[in-house]
């Protein structure tokens, strides 16, 4: 029988750490030491966590061997400025899924995600804990539900970016025929990609604002946000010029084997010659390609059989839809259902003043 520890951030070996979400086919840039310091550079928006399992396994002989981490759980709880929207909007996010060791153990990950949800009720209680995957975990799913979360279909799209002709052929014809009539997307690093500065992340930030007040509708990170992770490096941003302007881009975050398409938009309806969302998730797909990574990860595409434009625009960059889903903990049943009702009527208030 093996025993299980749970370490928090401080006690969690950094190389092992790093090392884990390198080799694990669950790992991704979000479980990683960079995305906990990231959240933890911006104490005014994120309460981040972090937590390991460590096992003991026996080997074939019943001898206890020594002991390795065995998974790492990265995320946020969320801070709002306002008391009111706080009391009723405060989660806790963790991207990506937990980074899990190939052969982790059921025993191992109810052990993770339990204590996970005992111990975030002393980081001002998250109404619930969202787990977004960007991987399969239905072998585990016994040991998550265990650990008191229920699952929820979401669509993803990933796109195989080994092949460069093949990520083009795969592209559907109006795909092409946009990219072909659009402005340039971002050259290679290797040709010498235009360098981006802060200023130009802040003016890219006015196009993602504008494109969540009017048809996300749904809460965006502040500007301070995107301005640190583009300090910390932490951020690649694709960006989509015209005539010396900014009209789109994407910030993406690399894996050692993935590229993250974290954010995307662009003044579509002003610059419909120039499709700079279409020539700005193709950057990305290139970039992925560009850096050796196998998969470019759309990062969601809605609820399977609830129509939803972003998907159908994600559809056309040949990518393969996926249903990994989300794990949803909730801790306060009658807040969240508030809060659930509030963010509806608020998305059916700005669509009745658009109609209008």
């Amino acid at each position: 029988m093996s025993e299980s520890t749970i370490l928090t951030y401080t006690e969690i070996d950094r190389e092992a750490w790093s090392r884990l979400v390198q080799t694990s086919r669950t790992g991704t840039w979000f479980q990683s030491p960079e995305a906990y310091e990231l959240f933890a550079s911006l104490p005014e928006m994120f309460t981040p966590f972090a937590f390991g399992v460590v096992g003991k396994p026996e080997s074939d002989s019943g001898q206890i061997i020594e002991a390795t981490l065995r998974g790492v759980c990265v995320g946020y709880v969320t801070k709002e400025k306002s008391r009111l929207r706080q009391f009723f909007t405060r989660r806790a996010i963790i991207l990506g899924g937990p980074c899990l060791a190939e052969d982790a153990t059921d025993e191992e990950v109810t052990a993770l995600l339990s204590t996970l949800n005992a111990q975030l009720s002393t980081l001002n209680t998250p109404i619930y804990i969202e787990i977004r995957n960007f991987n399969d975990y239905s072998r585990w799913r016994g040991a998550i539900e265990a650990a008191g979360f229920s699952y929820q279909p979401h669509l993803n799209f990933h796109v195989d970016c080994t092949d460069k002709q093949k990520m083009w052929e795969r592209l559907s014809d109006n795909r092409k025929r946009q990219i072909r009539k659009g402005d340039t997307p971002p050259a290679p690093l290797s040709e010498g990609r235009e360098r981006v500065s802060e200023q130009d992340v802040r003016e890219w930030y006015g196009i993602l604002q504008e494109l969540y007040r009017t048809k996300v509708k749904t809460p965006l990170l502040p500007v301070e946000f995107f301005v640190q992770a583009y300090k910390q490096g932490v951020g690649q941003f694709l960006l989509i010029r015209h005539e010396g302007k900014i009209i789109g881009g994407s910030m993406v975050v690399k894996s050692s084997d993935a590229v993250y398409e974290w954010y995307e938009c662009g003044m579509n309806a002003a610059y419909k010659e120039q499709y700079p969302s279409v020539m700005a998730t193709w950057a990305g797909m290139q970039y992925a390609h560009e850096q050796g990574c196998a998969r470019y990860d759309m990062m969601g595409a809605g609820v399977p059989g609830v129509p939803y434009g972003v998907r159908d625009f994600k559809s056309e960059f040949g990518g393969t839809l996926v249903e990994h889903g989300r794990w949803l903990y909730v801790a306060k049943l009658w807040l969240y259902a508030i809060g659930k009702a509030g963010v509806e009527m608020l998305k059916n208030k700005i669509i009745n003043l658009i109609r209008l």
